[in-house]
């Protein structure tokens, strides 16, 4: 499979993924609404705050490391022992559901039994259902790395609708039931999940049809069941290594990062994750596929190289300008936001200041994801290992700066020291970018380069709607509210419609790669 197949390949799966996540946030943000009116807003902040992290935290320490060192290995590889290596996922799960189950009930405050019933419960099952979704992680493999598009949709859109179901089903029919409905219906859902993948390799290796798919390397379904391999090895013991070099980065990442304020979060948060996300795994996968580790970019195929670094170049453009754009219109807009969001109480008190906060740190999350994105997919195993030396020793000063900034700044402190570590991190990557290409004649690193007229653009628009903000927001009715929302959209559309005539060669990658219909394959 040549680069560039791989690479429109990654970008309808990029855009596969931004689809879904409009799809789960529309549909979370009409079953919360609907859910209100049966059951207290206590139940359901506990089920959004206490147990989906529970969740998302055993997930992210069972299988991340994994996902990244088994996606960025070479295709000629024994893919018995890599899928040997996924199936640990699961035993490893069971240990950090366990673990992390026992911190949920023994460390942390438990919530009073009358406000959120069943709260036990619901920490197992949650834990459950993670350790459930983790048997699927051979199947999710393959299809991840072979970009079975259709099967991911189908499978994630289909599981959070027949989860959302449930959940309504059993708040109408069964509402004193308390945390039981979220946690049978969040098992439920990554049943569904799994069962998806399984069913659907099952029928496919099963038909005629699968011994056309020359690019499987396997030919059966239990093939993708734990076995010894012919040379007697369990796993690939390098492909071990590598993942507790990218656990240990994972750990770490997750106790730096972890925090800021929940409403603020949550919206602050929402487009990175709606956009940044999708795009961070999907071309962490292309960059894995095209580029070789353990190998200096000179030694390697220079048509794969320089279609990594145009990649580079543009997704750095794309995350610069997506960045300053929710920073520049987010410092404006955050007071509107939270007035529309929570009325007075929100937009009165600190909560526009945390929010503006938070949109610098939407910038910096932008670009981190991608830097990170190519550093983790061409870094060898030693360089790893460094990374995570030099993320440990800045844990005590991130952990220090955290303690003084709040101190001094109150909750905007977390959020600055917040900035500085993910500075460092893409400080970082940028170097390792510079040293990977320093000897090809390459420049990605111009992706963070804007024309001054795009600069002078958003200067501009900042200053105007930041005047129409002191004149127009918030206390004067809707009318100077709708005024003020008017005037943003003008100096957004003049922003982008700037971007549009400077960034020409970015406007070109996204219509190639997004815009243009491709035959789409049987298999995915």
């Amino acid at each position: 499979m040549g680069s560039q197949e791989v690479l429109g390949q990654a970008a309808r799966l990029a855009s596969s993924g931004l689809l879904l996540q409009v799809l789960f946030r529309l549909i979370t943000f009409v079953l919360n609404a609907f859910i209100l009116r049966f059951l207290s807003k206590e139940i359901v902040g506990v089920v959004n705050v206490r147990l989906t992290l529970l969740y998302s935290t055993t997930l992210f320490l069972a299988r991340e490391a994994f996902r990244r060192a088994c996606l960025s290995g070479s295709t000629q590889r024994d893919w018995s022992q890599t899928l040997n290596l996924l199936w640990l996922t699961a035993p490893l799960g069971v240990f950090w559901s366990l673990f992390l189950g026992w911190v949920w009930l023994q460390l942390l405050e438990v919530p009073d039994p009358n406000v959120a019933p069943h709260y036990a419960a619901g920490v197992v099952l949650f834990g459950l259902s993670a350790v459930v979704e983790l048997l699927g992680e051979p199947f999710w493999f393959l299809a991840q790395a072979h970009m079975f598009v259709k099967l991911k949709v189908t499978a994630e859109s289909l599981s959070v609708i027949l989860k959302s179901v449930l959940t309504v089903f059993l708040v109408l029919w069964l509402p004193h039931w308390g945390l039981y409905i979220f946690s049978l219906a969040q098992l439920f859902y990554t049943t569904v999940l799994v069962l998806c993948y399984v069913i659907y390799f099952t029928k496919l290796l099963g038909s005629p049809e699968s011994t056309k798919l020359q690019t499987l390397p396997v030919s059966r379904i239990s093939d993708l069941l734990p076995n010894i391999t012919r040379n007697g090895a369990f796993i690939n013991w390098k492909e071990a290594k590598l993942t507790w070099s990218f656990f240990k980065q994972s750990f770490l990442k997750q106790i730096l990062t972890e925090g800021v304020y929940d409403i603020v979060n949550n919206l602050g948060s929402l487009v990175a994750r709606l956009i940044f996300q999708p795009i961070e795994e999907s071309f962490y996968v292309f960059f894995a596929k095209v580029l070789e580790r353990e190998k200096d970019a000179t030694l390697q195929k220079q048509e794969d190289i320089a279609v990594a670094a145009a990649v580079l170049e543009f997704l750095l453009k794309l995350a610069l300008l997506s960045g300053l754009t929710i920073t520049v219109f987010g410092f404006t807009y955050s007071q509107l936001a939270l007035d529309i969001y929570g009325g007075a109480m929100l937009s009165s008190g600190s909560g526009p200041v945390l929010l503006r906060s938070y949109c610098l740190y939407v910038l910096l999350l932008a670009i981190n994801g991608v830097t990170e994105c190519f550093t983790f997919a061409a870094m060898s195993k030693e360089e790893v290992d460094r990374y995570n030396f030099v993320m440990l020793a800045l844990s005590s000063s991130f952990l220090a700066l955290s303690y003084l900034l709040t101190r001094w700044c109150g909750s905007v402190g977390f959020i600055l020291a917040n900035c500085f570590n993910m500075g460092i991190r893409i400080t970082q990557s940028l170097c390792f970018i510079h040293r990977y290409y320093r000897r090809s004649p390459h420049r990605p690193l111009a992706g963070l380069r804007l024309s001054p007229v795009l600069l002078g653009a958003f200067a501009l628009s900042g200053m105007v709607t930041a005047v129409s903000e002191v004149f127009l927001c918030c206390e004067q009715g809707w009318p100077a509210r709708l005024a003020h929302i008017a005037l943003g959209a003008f100096c957004l559309g003049a922003t982008l419609g700037t971007a549009f005539l400077t960034e020409t060669k970015l406007v070109h990658f996204l219509r190639t790669q997004l815009g243009v219909p491709r035959r789409t394959d049987k298999t995915t």
